[in-house]
């Protein structure tokens, strides 16, 4: 007989566990609970991060690794609340469809700034352009004057205007100074100060929306309106002389060109009174010698009947005319079958007497 009890086989001594080891792995076991936790809000809030919203008035794209997903207007999330995988596997993009975007030229321009403009004191010019600071744009008469046009439009297609160049908004202002040095060169100075300004305006805004369309920037022209276009500051009383003489030009033609329409206008009338004048002439004459030749015809018949009847009539109107200052008038007409008639007067007038001179007193 053994003097020790023996432990079975299949049971293990019991090993004691004291309070420390135990706390430990109570705090490991809620610490690897805290974590999970902490990885699946860290999960949630990583796929809630692809959440966005497209306001009214937007349109986003949204690009997965770099590339667009989708073609033409598919590609265009319209506004709404969107979701997309988180950065880096995907990205969006939003482009404002219905706002007014504005462009300014600057290669026209001298060397100043909005606010100066603004408070009017602006800086005092040189005593000669400084080409490293002031634009100026050369005229088709080999002048020099400071010109600037403001450019309207909106984002007609996002698509190209997001991705065809790294920035649209540069292209946009190259057109618009490519337009503006256009439009200078095949203008004058005096039609860009004062003749034609509407006209320069029209030349430049061609411009630029054919180069819009033709680069397929994707946006639309509103409006393209030069601002200004003034001569170079140092140049300003010569210019200003020249202005004056060319409107004292103006003013002097103007008034030959209203006293030419005067004068035509005088003559045409005197002519137009004339005319009628001579046409009332015509026409009172016309009906005269129509009513003495209707008179004439009537006559006919009774002048062949009896024709020395007429010519007596007729000799003695002719020689009453003749005799019109005569005090006295005695004709004696020829007698029958020609023979001559005897006539006798006897005058009892007295004879008028002398005039005598008065005696002076």
């Amino acid at each position: 007989m053994d003097d020790f009890p023996h432990t079975p086989a299949n049971t293990s001594p019991e090993t004691p566990v004291d309070a420390g080891s135990q706390a430990l792995s109570e705090a490991l076991r809620s610490s690897f609970g805290i974590i999970k936790v902490v990885m699946v809000l860290l999960v949630l809030v990583f796929l809630g991060s692809g959440l966005f919203k497209v306001g009214p008035g937007e349109r986003a794209i949204k690009l997965r690794m770099g590339r667009v997903v989708g073609q033409g207007q598919q590609a265009l999330l319209e506004p709404g609340l969107h979701w997309s995988l988180p950065y880096p596997l995907e990205e969006f993009v939003k482009v404002s469809v219905t706002g007014i975007k504005k462009a300014t030229s600057t290669v026209g321009w001298y060397a100043t700034t909005p606010e100066q403009e603004l408070a009017g004191n602006e800086p005092m010019p040189g005593a000669t352009l400084n080409p490293a600071v002031d634009g100026y744009v050369l005229t088709a008469d080999d002048n020099i004057v400071h010109s600037r046009v403001t450019l309207t439009y909106h984002i007609s297609d996002p698509v190209r205007y997001v991705f065809n160049f790294v920035n649209a908004s540069n292209a946009i202002q190259s057109a618009l100074d490519n337009a503006l040095l256009y439009g200078a060169a095949h203008y004058k100075v005096d039609d860009m100060l004062t003749r034609d300004v509407f006209g320069f305006q029209d030349v430049v805004r061609r411009r630029v929306t054919a180069l819009v369309d033709k680069q397929d920037l994707g946006i639309t022209v509103e409006q393209c309106v030069v601002e200004k276009t003034v001569p170079p500051r140092q140049l300003k009383e010569a210019f200003a002389s020249v202005l004056r003489a060319g409107q004292s030009q103006q003013k002097l033609l103007n008034e030959a060109r209203s006293y030419e329409n005067q004068a035509t206008n005088r003559a045409a009338a005197d002519a137009d009174t004339r005319v009628n004048v001579a046409k009332g002439d015509s026409a009172r004459l016309v009906a005269e010698i129509s009513g003495r030749a209707d008179e004439f015809q009537k006559l006919l018949p009774r002048f062949q009947e009896n024709p020395m009847l007429f010519v007596q009539k007729l000799r003695t109107e002719r020689l009453g005319r003749v005799f019109t200052n005569a005090q006295d008038k005695i004709y004696v007409a020829a007698g029958l079958a020609g023979q001559p008639r005897e006539v006798r007067l006897l005058f009892n007038r007295e004879l008028p007497k002398a005039k005598t001179e008065e005696p002076k007193p």
